[in-house]
């Protein structure tokens, strides 16, 4: 892998990088600097933005603020339904298996300078028709990702404000500051964002679990194992593996780094905290609510540590939309202007498609949580379909890809036994995640349906 990555920043370091203040960018254009492997930005001293400037530290910043989010909120009640040894074997093999497809990610992305998103990775693994299923999976997950937590900061309204506004318009407001957020052109101008968003959601974490052990439930039920069947454990289990699918946007943070090279410690630090996090409060706020713990968790605290440890994450919920809105609005911006001065300069069309590109990402996430009265449910068909892919399944593919690129295909699969079984069962756990969370999903909507708790659009 070393040799590929080699050679592949020496093609870039001595491409031409020939900057066309005349070019209008483009699918094909852009789609021929992907051929050439050139790396996806280029830095010179005249250009107004500059993308590569972000350091590792602010890159796990970035990725714990998106991935850390209203997703441990979640997990307590995984462990009222299977109980607490298995869900926490769970969500500590979750997180080392997720350091591991990271690894092949951010290796892929080292020997493929160009990949900006799924996208382009589709591109180089599976042509033209694998690109647009990734590439349009990912701006439907994003803004999946972004409507989800568009409807967890309207709950952190409502709850604050007891009710006092209608939920419509507590969600329209969320989503405007989302939207103002999501502006900055490059992801240099969010990071000390992510740092105060990562602080905000630790912070909120321990109030929560401080409030929950002041004020355990009486008479609760705890478990250490619990019988159920299939259905109700992966139900379970959904919560805890899509806790960490923040993958899909690796390699937009990767091509915005100073030094990509470096982007496996930003892994290392994200995978580390969330895992060590993710488990600590799940289990104390079991321990300390039993079995009847709410999903989101805060729901079963007190009304005054609900309200402290909500508003303690407020900014941490709009940090997390905008970074989901940019990467969709960032994915289609760079596919039309690649290397065009649109992308370096300060120019009409540039901030105008932009501006467009935003504002559709969180107005579609807007109108899909206000107007689809089952689009809590699509996000978990969405995360199943897409996200089990990005984190998981797709990460043995790019392996299987370089390592048969590095050698020949035949003579460098099997010089390497141990990594093409890896790979080989990546791919399957990816595609067991896929398909057994669609069918809970699809389930989950079908008994939703028939017991009458599906609400109206448009409602209060």
């Amino acid at each position: 892998m070393t040799a590929i990555y080699q050679q592949s920043k020496a093609n870039a370091d001595n491409a031409p990088h020939v900057f066309d203040s005349s070019s209008k960018g483009g699918p094909h254009s852009e789609l021929a600097f992907l051929e050439k492997d050139e790396d996806v930005f280029v830095e010179r001293s005249d250009h107004d933005f500059h993308y590569k400037t972000l350091s590792w530290q602010f890159v796990s910043l970035l990725m714990i603020a998106e991935i850390v989010s209203n997703g441990m909120l979640s997990l307590p009640s995984a462990l009222a339904v299977v109980g607490i040894a298995p869900a926490v074997i769970l969500i500590i093999f979750l997180g080392v298996f997720g350091l591991f497809t990271a690894k092949l990610l951010v290796d892929f992305k080292l020997n493929h300078p160009g990949v900006h998103n799924m996208g382009d990775a589709g591109y180089i693994i599976g042509g033209p028709i694998a690109r647009e299923i990734l590439a349009l999976g990912t701006i439907i997950f994003a803004i999946c990702g972004t409507g989800s937590v568009l409807l967890t900061g309207q709950q952190a309204l409502s709850t604050l404000s007891n009710n006092g506004l209608c939920a419509m318009y507590l969600l329209l407001i969320f989503s405007v500051v989302t939207f103002l957020l999501a502006l900055p052109r490059t992801l240099d101008r969010l990071s000390w964002l992510g740092l105060i968003s990562v602080l905000l959601i630790t912070l909120s974490g321990i109030v929560a679990m401080i409030g929950a052990g002041l004020n355990p439930t009486p008479g609760r039920v705890l478990n250490a194992t619990i019988s159920t069947n299939f259905y109700q454990a992966f139900l379970a289990i959904t919560n805890p593996v899509f806790s960490y699918a923040g993958h899909f946007m690796f390699f937009v943070l990767i091509s915005e780094m100073k030094h990509p090279e470096d982007a496996m410690k930003a892994a290392w630090c994200l995978q580390g905290f969330a895992t060590v996090f993710y488990t600590v409060f799940a289990v104390v706020i079991y321990v300390y609510i039993g079995n009847t713990v709410a999903s989101p968790a805060l729901f079963s605290l007190p009304e005054k540590w609900a309200k402290a440890s909500f508003g303690i994450a407020l900014a941490n919920f709009l940090i997390a939309g905008s970074l989901y809105s940019h990467t969709a609005a960032k994915l289609l911006f760079v596919r039309f202007f690649r290397h065009s001065r649109h992308m370096y300069s300060h120019t009409m069309l540039g901030w105008t498609v932009w501006v467009v590109l935003c504002f559709a990402a969180v107005a579609i996430a807007f109108v899909l949580a206000i107007a689809v009265p089952i689009f809590s449910y699509l996000i978990g068909i969405a995360a199943s379909l897409f996200a089990s892919w990005y984190t998981y399944g797709l990460a043995g593919f790019f392996w299987l890809h370089d390592a048969g690129e590095l050698e020949g295909r035949k003579r460098g699969l099997w010089r390497r036994p141990g990594g093409l079984i890896l790979a080989v069962l990546t791919i399957l756990a990816g595609a067991f995640i896929c398909v057994s969370g669609t069918y809970v999903s699809i389930k989950l909507i079908n008994d939703a349906y028939r017991d009458g708790l599906v609400g109206k659009p448009f409602t209060c």
